[in-house]
């Protein structure tokens, strides 16, 4: 899978894919990440990539021109699967859209700032818009690298032991079950007996029992 980011503060991406699963997805090989400035594709002096709205108003807004540059030198390279915007506007990010975005091969997400982007490009080029939440960010590269997170991860060979995505919270509509680990009892709080019996059959079924709890009590819109 490639993924390339287009936004005008790369660096704020580094990190999120410099350690951890991210990185050594990257390191595999199993999946490539991309950034581009969208400053290295404007003519105008001091690299400008945003300007005043038409009709007045507080903040700016990116421009086109830049954009439709930047995309049209990926798609010259290679047909994309999906163009993505990130914008608190979009369809709500959940596991059922990470999923299906893990089966794709190249895609372009585009990270808006300041007040957003000209809404020809939305019109023109998008063909996907993201939400990562109802709340306001300052730009989209933090909800692009939740994104990418939550796609790389479903990748085939990305996680040690590929059963663990599967049994993820909201795979199957479920809040995971509790998990523990070492020791057994601390300070007089003890692992469910359950755990500890040896018997899988029980445990499956003790850990679906305790899915179907937490979910009623936590989410119970997830069961609708």
């Amino acid at each position: 899978m490639r993924i390339d980011i287009i936004t005008v503060l790369p660096e704020l991406l580094e990190s999120p894919f410099g350690a951890s699963i991210l990185k050594r997805a990257i390191e595999k090989g199993l999946v490539e990440v991309h950034m581009h400035n969208l400053r290295d594709y404007t003519d105008k002096s001091y690299n400008q990539v945003d300007d005043y709205q038409f009709g007045g108003g507080a903040g700016m807004v990116l421009m086109i021109e830049p954009i439709d540059k930047c995309i049209a030198a990926l798609k010259a390279e290679r047909d994309y699967d999906e163009i993505i915007y990130m914008t608190p506007d979009g369809e709500t990010l959940n596991q059922k859209m990470a999923n299906g975005l893990s089966l794709l091969k190249n895609v372009i997400i585009l990270c808006g700032h300041y007040k957003g982007v000209d809404h020809r490009v939305r019109e023109a080029y998008i063909t996907k818009e993201i939400s990562v939440g109802d709340y306001v960010l300052s730009g989209g590269e933090l909800g692009a690298a939740i994104v990418c997170d939550a796609v790389i991860r479903l990748i085939p060979g990305v996680l040690n032991n590929e059963t663990s995505a599967l049994t993820d919270t909201f795979q199957d509509n479920l809040l995971a079950p509790p998990v523990y680990t070492r020791p057994s009892e601390y300070k007089g709080m003890k692992v469910p007996a359950i755990l500890l019996s040896g018997n899988f059959k029980k445990i499956e079924e003790w850990r679906e029992d305790e899915a179907q709890k937490r979910t009623e009590r936590l989410r119970p819109d997830l069961m609708e």
